[in-house]
């Protein structure tokens, strides 16, 4: 009865194993996240964000829109959590997108936030 318990049990490890890769399967780089250290930041294929070839449009609208830049003490990088007061969201136009999240400009760089976490999830470059 043991080894059939064992067997069962190695059997569903393996058949899961798999599935539980193919949820984060993009590494987006290594960053340092304020106050924990360098870790990897792995972002799974349903994250939202700014498509590479409309940045550059993003960007200039977030200049003709004249959003100020807030200044906050940590680096902005992937996976910071923003403060609760003091930072402003603003809605991205549907014409980009990424309508789940809100941005803001943090450090003189434009982020993609969370807003119900406002974790940070893309800093467009």
């Amino acid at each position: 009865m043991r080894n059939h318990l064992l067997a069962v049990t190695a059997i569903v490890a393996a058949v899961s194993a798999p599935v539980a890769a193919q949820a984060q399967n993009t590494v987006q780089g290594t960053v340092g996240v304020a106050g924990t250290g360098t870790g990897t930041v792995i972002v799974d294929d349903g994250t939202v964000g700014i498509a590479a070839d409309q940045r550059p449009a993003f960007r200039k609208y977030i200049v003709q829109e004249r959003v100020p830049s807030y200044s906050i003490p940590d680096r902005v990088v992937v996976g910071s959590i923003l403060p609760e007061t003091g930072v402003i969201f603003y809605d991205v136009p549907q014409s980009f997108g990424a309508t789940l999240c809100r941005y803001t400009v943090v450090n003189g760089e434009t982020v993609l936030v969370e807003p119900r976490t406002r974790r940070i999830v893309q800093v467009i470059d």
